[in-house]
């Protein structure tokens, strides 16, 4: 059976990181420092590993991308109808997605009656003021393009795809109760005595909804006439990549104020780097930031750093010389840091003086993210006319707040 490129890129990583093993276990044997050609091979190798890893992530992104390209057409059964509900939803879609098409290429003109009322069905709410009637505005996109918006902002961020996400069908303010009773614990009652009281406290976090947009693209009738490829899909794509861009970030750093509040912003420090550690982090240091959780979050506990964060962990060595990294070997299988997993978010701030590069923690329960169901894209017919040109922007609401704070610790370097 032939492989596939990410089946010989985990086989090329997994080959190369034996390789540097091996250079380092003979040079251990002999007790000796590397040679001037031992170097020069672990660097090309180290290059190499690298670029393996990269084309791993880079081809697992496109594989969960891929996977919600629902654009296959059911094939013919030589019968009326399909056989199945799995086929009848198929067939549905691909049928949206032909009106949708029309729609995009030549505005509600250029779709039939069936078209119109199969768009019509799935309007959006259109409130006072905010756009014109749904034959001059917005209609949402295929049912998988939230979806796909939240498959675009997991591959730029990494974050989104182990918090705690929930989809509500509107975007009032959500309240929910909080209440940390960790620190009581029951007690011995002797005979003929009044038991004690002890209050639980209930605390009240709230989440709203903030409104994230791609901005305004606008293409020729020219192009939307002519296109011989997908330009729906295309289009979709893109408007989901730059609202990913800006969540990605607010998901790790945001501010709490006129933004989401991110994992890392107001984490609490499990370690602080000693003096001098302004980029570095140790050993025991990792080891130390494990166990600044509680043991009943690190079963399903994880690392979260940046790119370069990972760059300074994986020269690191437990106290027989063993890398902390391992590069998984299976596809859809992370790497992991002294047993745990690794998700790689840019947004993490790179090792620097101060920074919170590293995080550890179960995350599911440290983080909460609320979108509001619809990811929406806007049609502007009229608005550009005069310039033989169509404007499309894309949108999608969502907050997120730190959840229980107990669940997730940072390492934060030292400032000098």
């Amino acid at each position: 059976m032939a492989t596939t490129l990410l089946e010989r890129a985990l086989d090329k990583r997994a080959r190369t990181w034996e390789q540097m093993k091996e250079i380092q276990e003979r040079a251990e044997r002999e007790d000796r420092e590397l040679t001037a050609e031992e170097r020069q091979a672990w660097d090309e190798a180290e290059a190499d590993l690298t670029s393996a890893s990269q084309d791993v992530e880079r081809m697992e992104r496109a594989a969960r991308m891929d996977a919600v390209q629902r654009d296959q057409v059911v094939a013919a059964r030589g019968d009326d109808a399909p056989s199945t509900p799995e086929d009848r939803e198929a067939e549905h879609d691909a049928a949206y997605r032909k009106a949708f098409e029309q729609y995009i290429r030549h505005g509600m003109s250029g779709v039939d009656n069936e078209q119109r009322q199969m768009l019509m069905s799935n309007q959006a709410e259109i409130r006072a003021g905010a756009t014109s009637p749904g034959s001059e505005g917005g209609y949402f996109i295929p049912t998988e393009t939230l979806t796909r918006i939240t498959e675009t902002m997991k591959a730029y961020g990494g974050l989104l795809a182990a918090a705690n996400v929930f989809t509500t069908a509107t975007g009032n303010p959500l309240n929910w109760p909080t209440n940390d009773d960790t620190n009581n614990v029951g007690a011995i009652l002797d005979e003929n005595t009044q038991i004690t009281e002890q209050d639980v406290t209930l605390g009240q976090k709230k989440l709203g909804a903030y409104t994230y947009t791609s901005k305004l693209v606008r293409i020729s009738l020219q192009l939307l006439q002519d296109n011989v490829f997908n330009l729906e899909g295309w289009l979709t794509r893109k408007l989901g990549e730059r609202i990913g861009r800006a969540v990605a970030a607010h998901l790790v750093t945001g501010t709490g104020t006129n933004q989401p509040e991110g994992l890392f912003t107001n984490a609490t420090a499990g370690v602080t780097g000693a003096a001098g550690q302004v980029t570095s982090v140790t050993y025991d240091d990792l080891v130390d930031l494990q166990h600044s959780i509680d043991v009943a979050y690190r079963g399903t506990a994880q690392w979260v750093t940046s790119d370069s964060g990972l760059k300074v962990i994986r020269k690191l060595k437990d106290g027989d010389g063993r890398p902390l990294w391992e590069p998984s070997v299976q596809a859809g299988v992370p790497s992991s840091i002294l047993g745990s997993p690794v998700t790689i978010d840019n947004a993490v701030p790179a090792p620097a003086a101060s920074a919170k590069s590293i995080g550890f923690g179960d995350i599911s329960a440290a983080y909460v993210v609320r979108q509001v169901s619809g990811g929406q894209m806007m049609r502007l017919s009229e608005r550009y006319a005069d310039y033989l040109q169509v404007g499309f922007f894309g949108f999608l609401r969502l907050d997120a707040a730190p959840d229980d704070g107990s669940a997730f610790r940072v390492y934060e370097h030292a400032a000098t």
